[in-house]
């Protein structure tokens, strides 16, 4: 059947990602070929595919596809993550829209909910990725959620407990005031907030002063409200102006509170008035602060609810007026951070600012990097809670031995510097979250035993707002086990007691405090815990499976660079915990994708790019092979339509090809071996075959993804499109049929890996392969050997023909202008060999060895050797060389004048960024532009 005249993308992405999955070929059996495993990171249920998902997955595609031509047994793990957070404020925003609650719902009931919405709504994102043309194994997708893979989750938090690398600690967290739950530092996201900078007395307690007479220090800070729960002033040891107070008293004006004046290196004596505040239950840098002046965690005192709402704290100083208030304005309500500015300037503690006109304010306007939770959207509050913590400073020894040693190898190398920086300077991995939806710390609470072999459970005083409390039973014994039934075992062999004893206290409201039991923890872990897992318990750990053993490690790992201590760094600290071994060889991390102008993409600047809007415009071929050919390491990537554009023109310039020869006879090739040549042009066509597949392997084993496209995209459009298939025009005899063919078979598969849709749909349009699809073809390996004579003939009459066609644009010719040309006599060989081309391509009305008569004339130098194309009666010299010598004085001049421009450093350094880079661009055309005419007037002589 012939092929469409049109290539029409739409047409043939559907019906092949179909045909692919539904026969199985993106893992076909391959029991006996090396393994190649890539594990995909996995989308967020909640998620749509954003132009970051286009290009990770497009670069993993391309490798599994590469691997797969090459023989592999290639395995690409493909799933989604639970996301704790996102997916439960999916729900609870769900909720919301129809007046309801999640705290209608008992935790079970509304973790049903979350389910069915994943059944109705969730992991869309996986059409998306198989519109991309992913060759996932989608027969396994996997899920965090899963009751297997939950299993993992549980055995290595459980495993990890025995072994002391996760325990319970009390300690600052960054909270969510909106969430109401602790999230990690990486996913904290700083702001720059207009703010203010306020300096405040704080009065010596007992008639002491510093030796300048002041009975006061001075504190600033830019957070005035948490002055009601500060415990100490810090000043640097050897600070002269302090050095005689230290160890004296501050009286806190507001709450009355007295505290030391300690020393502590943190306190910078050039900063300020070097001296500072310390709250350590607010603040990270205080709480390391208060350790080190001696204050246990539960000892700091902690001022703010759930809600950063100011509740009283354990010594009760906190004034009534104070209490329920949010910690600073909210909703045009004052509050705990305005009262306490208002309540120390009426009494006399505030220090003014004064402006440089003499005005005078209450702070000094400053712009301040604020914390703010990457979902919640509200500021960050540190706030003290005894929290689960992994040990990570031990678990990242082995990954940084690892990347050290050569046994990760992380692509490129600049980012080794970043990883190490990070691993050499972790801090404990909190791990807790105060969820519903997520893995459930499998950790049980009992009441602690006495030494005298009873029980006894604390009963703690907990602030609710305002002057309002609750009792609160503290069960301080932990179990921590894979099972309630295990952990229930535990507790009865602790306390003595049986397992149903231990049930039904858990279930009797009325039992005791102290009674014997076991509570689980409500929270969950942190998704980023589950995720770490991900490359050896999609293969089925803990079972040592066949597929574990064979798949792991994994081969490589691409990622962004934005999430290499989200998730690349945990998942190499718990694959050395429990596998032994790395979980990859090979870290690649690429850039971000960057609107046109090279600014970050973000909703609020409106500049986010919908990949599938840009697959329906130009084709899914098309946006991955930008992606590839973009992606050159270490860089991020901007988007441009042109160049998109110009992806699409090139897919169509193929199929417009494959038409070509289909018309005249050319089919798929029935040899994997290059055919038997004889012709120079053949010779070198199959010549250059091996070089493009030569120049891809090597490109594609340093990952340069950007190389190999541009490899087989050169070879395609100019060798084969625009030269080889002009050279056979005429001329196409069986044995050019046979080349041409293979040659075409072999462009399609190393253009696979990248353009996987329009290179299948031309596979099998060519020849009826329908048992032999191009996804499991085999990758071309050419044994023939380059053909030196050949090579050198074709590649000068090319160079000879692009000269030609270059002095007839430049000297206005039009290009079927015939025209006469005087070889040196030492090209008659080469000329009579190539008669039949020059006299097609070169478009030469007669070819002489005779000395070229005496005037005007273009000279042609094609490698060392001058070719003179006569001019005289062919143009008017005269009026030729003015019309360049014009328009090259035009050309320099603005050529000039943008290079006075840039050598600006006025406007370099103060002009936007796209205002520089267009100047660049215009002068760069404009000096291209005086060059071609320079060389236009050099060949009129």
């Amino acid at each position: 059947m012939p092929m469409e005249k049109n290539f029409d993308p739409a047409a043939i992405e559907a019906k092949w990602a179909h045909e692919w999955e539904s026969r199985g070929l993106f893992r076909p059996a391959r029991p006996d070929a090396t393994p190649f495993t890539i594990v995909n990171p996995p989308p967020n249920v909640t998620g749509a595919l954003h132009i970051g998902h286009a290009l990770d997955n497009t670069l993993q595609d391309v490798l599994v596809r590469y691997e797969r031509l090459r023989g592999k047994d290639a395995l690409w793990v493909v799933g989604m993550d639970h996301a704790g957070i996102a997916t439960q404020m999916v729900v609870e925003r769900q909720m919301e829209e129809r007046q309801d609650k999640r705290s209608n719902y008992s935790r079970e009931d509304f973790i049903d909910k979350v389910w069915q919405w994943k059944a109705e709504s969730g992991g869309q994102i996986t059409g998306q990725l198989r519109r991309l043309g992913c060759s996932m194994d989608w027969s396994r997708e996997q899920f965090t959620m899963d009751p297997h893979f939950t299993q993992a989750v549980v055995k290595v938090f459980v495993d990890l407990h025995k072994k002391g690398l996760i325990y319970r600690d009390k300690r600052l967290v960054n909270w969510d005031p909106k969430l109401k739950t602790a999230i990690s530092d990486l996913e904290v996201e700083t702001h720059e907030i207009q703010g203010g900078f306020w300096h405040f007395k704080y009065p010596l307690a007992d008639g002491v002063t510093l030796d300048d007479g002041r009975d006061y220090i001075v504190v600033a800070t830019t957070r005035p409200e948490t002055m009601l729960a500060d415990m100490a002033v810090a000043v640097h040891p050897d600070d002269a102006r302090y050095k005689s107070v230290i160890g004296k008293e501050i009286l806190q004006p507001i709450t009355g509170r007295r505290f030391k004046i300690v020393a502590d290196e943190h306190a910078d004596p050039e900063l300020g008035s070097g001296a500072v505040k310390i709250t350590p239950g607010h603040d990270f840098n205080d709480f390391d602060v208060g350790k080190r002046a001696g204050f246990k965690p539960a000892e700091m005192l902690n001022m703010l609810d759930g809600d950063a709402n100011v509740i009283q704290t354990a010594d009760g100083l906190i004034p009534d007026e104070y209490l329920s208030l949010h910690r600073f304005k909210r909703d045009g309500k004052d509050g705990a951070r305005e009262l306490v500015v208002q309540r120390m300037k009426e009494a006399g503690f505030l220090i003014p600012h004064t402006d440089k006109d003499g005005g005078e304010h209450d702070a000094e306007p400053r712009t301040i990097q604020t914390p703010f939770g990457d979902r919640g959207g509200v500021v960050i509050e540190p706030w003290l809670t005894d929290q689960w913590y992994v040990d990570a400073e031990t678990l990242a020894q082995p990954p940084m031995a690892a990347v050290r040693d050569g046994r990760i190898n992380i692509v490129p190398k600049t980012w080794e510097k970043t990883f190490f920086n990070w691993m050499e300077n972790i801090q404990p991995w909190c791990v807790s979250r105060q969820l519903w939806w997520g893995h459930r710390i499998p950790a049980w609470y009992g009441p602690a035993r006495l030494p005298d072999g009873g029980t006894e459970a604390r009963i703690e005083t907990v602030p609710t707002g305002g002057n309002a409390a609750r009792l609160e039973v503290k069960l301080d014994q932990v179990f921590v086990a894979e099972s309630e039934t295990a952990a229930f075992e535990q507790a009865a062999a602790f306390y003595g007691v049986s397992i149903e004893e231990i049930r039904q206290n858990n279930a009797d409201p009325q039992a005791p405090a102290w009674a014997p039991r076991a509570i689980q923890d409500p929270d969950v872990l942190d998704t980023w815990f589950s995720s770490a897992l991900w490359p050896f318990a999609t293969l089925g750990w803990p079972e040592n499976s066949d597929l574990l053993k064979r798949h792991y490690p994994n081969d490589v790992l691409i990622s962004g660079f934005d999430i290499l201590f989200f998730w690349d760094a945990r998942m190499a600290m718990q694959g050395m915990e429990f596998m032994g071994d790395v979980p990859w060889k090979t870290l690649y991390l690429h850039g971000l994708v960057r609107a046109p102008d090279g600014a970050k993409m973000s909703k609020s600047k409106g500049n986010v790019v919908d990949p599938l809007g840009l697959i329906d415009q130009y084709g899914a071929d098309a946006l991955r092979f930008f992606m590839a050919a973009m992606e050159s390491q270490g860089r991020d990537i901007k988007m441009d339509d042109a160049r998109l554009a110009g992806y699409r023109n090139f897919a169509t310039k193929l199929w417009n090809a494959a038409r070509f020869c289909e018309a005249n006879g050319i089919s798929a090739s029935t040899s994997f071996e290059a055919p038997a040549a004889t012709l120079p042009v053949n010779r070198w066509i199959i010549g250059e075959v091996a070089a493009t597949v030569a120049a891809m392997d090597k490109a594609f084993a340093a990952y340069r993804f950007d190389d190999a496209a541009n490899a087989i995209y050169s070879f395609a459009w100019d060798r084969f499109c625009d030269w080889y298939l002009e050279l056979i025009k005429g001329a196409i005899d069986d044995e050019t049929k046979a080349v041409a063919g293979w040659v075409l078979d072999q462009i399609l598969v190393m253009l696979h890996p990248f353009m996987p849709f329009i290179t299948e749909e031309l596979w099998t349009g060519l020849g009826d392969r329908a048992d032999y699809p191009l996804i499991t073809a085999k990758w071309p390996a050419p044994t023939a050997a380059h053909d030196a004579d050949a090579s050198a003939d074709i590649d000068w009459l090319i160079k000879l023909v692009s000269e030609l066609r270059t002095a007839k644009a430049e000297l206005g010719l039009p290009p079927g202008a015939r025209l006469t040309a005087h070889f040196p006599a030492s090209l008659k060989g080469r000329t009579d060999k190539l008669a039949a081309q020059l006299d097609r391509l070169a478009r030469l009305e007669s070819v002489s060895f005779d000395l070229a008569p005496a005037g005007a004339s273009a000279q042609l130098v094609v490698e060392g050797e001058t070719i003179t194309v006569p001019l005289e009666g062919v143009i008017d010299i005269a009026a030729e060389r003015d019309r360049l010598t014009k328009a090259l004085a035009a050309a320099a001049k603005e050529r000039d004048g943008l290079a006075g421009r840039l050598g600006n450093p006025s406007f370099v350094e103060r002009a936007k960024p796209e205002a520089v880079e267009k100047t660049r661009a215009d002068h760069a055309a404009k000096e291209a532009e005086a060059d071609r005419l320079t060389a236009a007037l050099a060949r009129l002589g």
